[in-house]
C-alpha cells in the first residue's frame, strides 16, 4: 500500500464528504459517546479493502480499533462479519461511508476477477485490468484487482508505451511508431517497455517485419485468426488478447494461447457488493 497516496485519496475523500462538519452526529451524539460497529457481509463473493478500511479509520480517529476477523481475499457470504471497530461514536460514523463506498466497490472488482481467474485455470493466460478505471480511484481499483488474482497492466500513461490504432494511424504507419517509439527512449534514456496493438494479421506481419517491441496486443481477433497469431508469433513476444471478451468467451480466447487477456469490465462495469456496517448495542 502506498500510504502517501492512500491518506491523500483519504483526506481528499473526507474533505468532498464532512465539509465544516457532520452535523447530524454532531447535533444528535454526545461528544464522549463511545460504541461498537461491526462490517456486516450481505452478498457473496470476495473481500477487499480491508486495509484501506483500517487507514481510513486511524486517519479519522488514531483512537478507533479494529478487530478484523476476515482479511483481503476472503471469501464471503451473507452474515459473515469482516471486523469491529470500537471507540468513539461520532468518528465510527464519520468514517463509515467512505469505507463502505471504498469496499463495496474494490469487493465487487475482486469478486469479478476471481470469477475470471477461476475461469482460466489450467491455462497460462492471466487477466489484466485497464485503464477503464474511476477517475481518482484508479489505485483503489487496481489493488482490488490483485486482491482477486488478477495482474496489473500499466498503471498510467506514464509507465509504459503502448501504441494502439489511434498512435499508428497519426504515427503514419506501424513501422514509423514503432521506430519513433524507441528514439524517444534513447533520447529521454527511459527504460519502458513498448506494447503495440494490432487489428489484423497483415498488421501483425508488419510488427514482426519491424520488431523492437516487447509485447503484442491482438485486438478483436476471432478464435481462428488469435490461434494463428499466437501460431506466428511463436513466442517471440509477449502476447495479449482484447476485444469483445466476455465471461461467457474468455476461456476460449485463453485456450488460444496468449500470455494475457485485458478485460475492462473488471473495472468499468462491475456491481458492487452489498456490505453494511452496523452498530453493536
Amino acid at each position: 500500500m502506498d500510504k502517501e497516496l492512500i491518506h491523500q485519496f483519504i483526506n481528499n475523500a473526507l474533505s468532498e464528504d464532512v465539509g465544516d462538519g457532520d452535523h447530524t452526529s454532531l447535533s444528535t451524539i454526545p461528544a464522549d459517546a463511545t460504541g461498537k460497529a461491526k462490517l456486516l457481509v450481505k452478498d457473496e463473493g470476495i473481500l477487499a479493502g480491508v486495509e484501506l478500511a483500517a487507514e481510513i479509520f486511524h486517519v479519522v480517529d488514531p483512537n478507533l480499533k479494529l478487530n478484523v476477523f476476515l482479511q483481503d481475499g476472503a471469501p464471503v457470504k451473507y452474515n459473515d462479519i469482516a471486523f469491529e471497530v470500537e471507540g468513539n461514536s461520532r468518528s465510527i460514523l464519520t468514517a463509515e461511508r467512505l469505507v463502505l463506498n471504498c469496499m463495496q466497490r474494490m469487493s465487487g472488482i475482486a469478486t469479478k476477477t476471481r470469477q475470471i481467474v477461476d475461469l482460466l485455470k489450467g491455462t497460462n493466460t492471466k487477466v489484466l485490468d485497464t485503464r477503464k478505471t474511476t477517475p481518482g480511484l484508479r489505485y483503489l481499483e487496481k489493488w482490488a484487482v490483485r486482491i482477486g488474482g488478477g495482474v496489473n497492466h500499466r498503471f498510467g500513461l506514464y509507465d509504459m508505451i503502448l501504441i494502439k490504432d489511434n498512435h499508428v494511424d497519426y504515427a503514419g504507419g506501424i513501422r514509423q511508431a514503432i521506430e519513433s517509439a524507441n528514439q524517444y527512449l534513447t533520447d529521454s534514456g527511459k527504460k519502458l517497455a513498448i506494447e503495440i496493438e494490432v487489428r489484423n494479421l497483415d498488421e501483425l506481419e508488419q510488427v514482426l517485419q519491424t520488431g523492437r517491441v516487447n509485447r503484442i496486443l491482438l485486438d478483436n481477433f476471432n478464435f481462428d485468426d488469435l490461434r494463428q497469431a499466437v501460431g506466428i508469433i511463436q513466442g517471440r513476444y509477449i502476447t495479449e488478447a482484447s476485444g469483445g471478451i466476455t465471461i461467457d468467451n474468455i476461456r476460449e480466447y485463453a485456450d488460444c494461447g496468449v500470455d494475457y487477456i485485458s478485460v475492462g469490465a473488471l473495472t468499468h462495469s462491475v456491481k458492487s457488493l452489498d456490505l453494511s456496517l452496523k452498530a453493536v448495542k
